[in-house]
């Protein structure tokens, strides 16, 4: 399959039943192939994770398209992102947000996807190297904090860093195991957990890891 996003679209979203004309707009105007290496470009829109080096994969579209209508974006939403990656998943918050603030533990993954963010014009994306689990309470609280790792349990610094009525989209799980996509949404007396679909991620690093 070539560089379609249409057929992607078609293919591999919306029969799966995604319907945010916002989150499908994104999929259609950011170009996957310019975020993944350049031996795998031919199967930029396949509907399936791809490698990305340093032992990190890119999500396939539909998880991607689906993690963004979970964290149920609008216009002036300020997303914090955990795990930058390639930045594919960051580039398409970016056309549907105010802005998006990427933490990624891996310094040349980070900066790799800085490069590519500034050569495709995506001015509202930030960028920082560091463990996700602190988040990045500087700016601080978030509408909606997605996590592109799995972890064994929701960082406590991310909960705090997410507003009333934000939503925190995570894959919850032990590494090497199949994980739970979960939905987090807080609200004045906690937490409610909404279950979703059980995925694969690669875990989260850093202190996350370090802790089980």
């Amino acid at each position: 399959m070539g560089f379609d996003r249409d057929s992607m679209i078609s293919e591999d979203i919306l029969p799966r039943g995604l319907s945010n004309q916002l989150v499908i707009q994104a999929m259609r105007e950011v170009p996957r192939e310019f975020f993944v290496p350049e031996v795998v470009r031919r199967s930029a829109y396949c509907d399936s994770p791809l490698p990305i080096g340093r032992g990190q994969t890119i999500s396939q579209p539909y998880i991607v398209a689906l993690m963004t209508e979970l964290l149920q974006p609008r216009e002036g939403s300020r997303i914090l992102e955990i795990g930058t990656g390639s930045g594919y998943q960051a580039a398409v918050l970016s056309r549907i947000v105010k802005s998006v603030y990427s933490i990624e533990i891996i310094p040349e993954l980070a900066q790799d996807a800085q490069l590519l963010f500034l050569e495709l014009g995506y001015g509202n994306i930030h960028v920082r190297i560091d463990d996700g689990a602190d988040g990045w309470p500087e700016e601080a609280p978030f509408d909606g904090i997605i996590v592109t790792a799995a972890a064994p349990t929701v960082p406590d610094d991310l909960k705090k860093q997410l507003k009333i009525g934000g939503r925190l989209v995570i894959p919850i799980g032990q590494p090497g195991d199949v994980q739970q996509l979960a939905v987090m949404v807080r609200d004045s007396e906690g937490f409610q957990k909404e279950p979703n679909i059980l995925v694969r991620f690669v875990p989260m690093t850093g202190k996350c890891a370090k802790k089980h």
